[in-house]
């Protein structure tokens, strides 16, 4: 590539422009390349207009609908990992914003929504993950020329929900066993996983034979959440449910419907059934997640152990469990007793010589 020449930048994989008209005013539009040198081309021949008095003519972006453009971001969402959980966003929005014109979007509209949403009972965090989307389809709308970058810059100004990230839900061990006797046949192995590995449910529905070496003991993650390789021991109770699950001779999924040879797409009913039947209330799937790693805190294993077999991609996400720890922060202080008097010898000598600890 050349040397980067200024007013040009990239939105997504295409390079846009930006440049002064005949009146000084700025104008930014596509120049429909992706190749960089073709772009330096365009923005060179509408600068080289300008100067000569010819009015560079912008082309036009047709007056699309949100359902024209939801259309082709469902066919390109296809080949992403999460496809299974956002093709059911896309058709709610299709439903909500159907015949909506793209360039009729802005900043109001989404807040509206967002609104709308939250009236109707959603979380923020349910709320955050279908305007995720929506603001994503129309990122793509703005990269396929299908919509304009003045009506994108308001889009971009909607800000997230706040979460209540507070809540922390996890079975006590009775409640635990009492909910891996309530569970389906097919279920308990999944949910034994959960417990065991804390994993998510994806990482589960999507494990496959490959990813587990039951002779060294680790099942290996090679796509997470974070993007991540992650690498997770398996303990005695692990084993001896995974041996004893039955494998096919192709390897394949590890989880999967006997009736038809799929993977369970989603085992939210059956876990629901359970926990009714367990007499659990207000538990999600993940809660496993967290059931996995209140016990390991509440255990004394250190949290930076605990956000490794996690996959946290920082420590600060562990912090949440901190507080299950109480005997930590009182050993920390009883040190801080022995210390200050004179229980440790060396460090009580050290204190006398320093002048910090006086007899009597």
């Amino acid at each position: 590539m050349a040397r980067k020449i200024k007013g040009l930048y990239k939105r997504g994989s295409v390079w846009w422009c930006c440049y002064k008209d005949l009146t000084g005013r700025v104008v930014r539009e596509t120049t429909k390349h992706t190749d960089y040198d073709k772009a330096v081309e365009y923005l060179t021949e509408r600068k080289f207009n300008v100067q000569k008095g010819i009015e560079p003519e912008v082309s036009k972006i047709a007056n699309y609908t949100f359902r024209e453009l939801a259309v082709k971001y469902d066919e390109w969402s296809e080949r992403q990992r999460g496809y299974y959980k956002k093709r059911f966003f896309i058709k709610d929005l299709i439903n909500v914003f159907g015949d909506y014109l793209l360039k009729s979007f802005n900043t109001l509209t989404i807040e509206n929504f967002q609104n709308e949403r939250l009236k109707r009972g959603n979380k923020p965090a349910s709320v955050n993950r279908i305007v995720g989307v929506l603001k994503h389809c129309l990122h793509k709308g703005l990269e396929w020329d299908m919509l304009g970058e003045n009506v994108y810059k308001k889009i971009v100004r909607v800000k997230p929900l706040k979460m209540n990230n507070k809540r922390l839900r996890y079975l006590s061990i009775e409640e635990t066993q009492t909910l891996l006797n309530s569970c389906s046949e097919h279920l308990k192995p999944i949910v034994i996983m959960a417990l065991n590995a804390g994993m998510r449910k994806g990482e589960i529905l999507n494990l496959k034979w490959d990813n587990i070496d039951l002779k060294h003991g680790f099942i290996l993650l090679d796509r997470t959440k974070n993007g991540e390789r992650r690498e997770i021991p398996i303990n005695g109770t692990l084993r001896a449910t995974l041996e004893a699950l039955p494998r096919r001779l192709d390897g394949g999924y590890v989880f999967y419907d006997p009736k038809t040879g799929e993977r369970y797409q989603d085992i939210k009913r059956s876990f629901t059934t359970a926990c009714k039947k367990a007499g659990i209330r207000d538990f999600h799937f993940h809660d496993l997640r967290h059931t996995f790693a209140s016990h390991l805190v509440m255990a004394g294993v250190d949290l930076t152990t605990v956000s490794r077999l996690l996959g946290h991609k920082s420590l600060a996400m562990t912090l949440r469990y901190s507080h299950l720890s109480p005997q930590h922060m009182t050993g920390a202080v009883d040190v801080l007793d022995n210390v200050l008097n004179g229980k440790f010898n060396s460090t009580s000598h050290l204190l006398h010589n320093q002048g910090i600890v006086h007899n009597g």
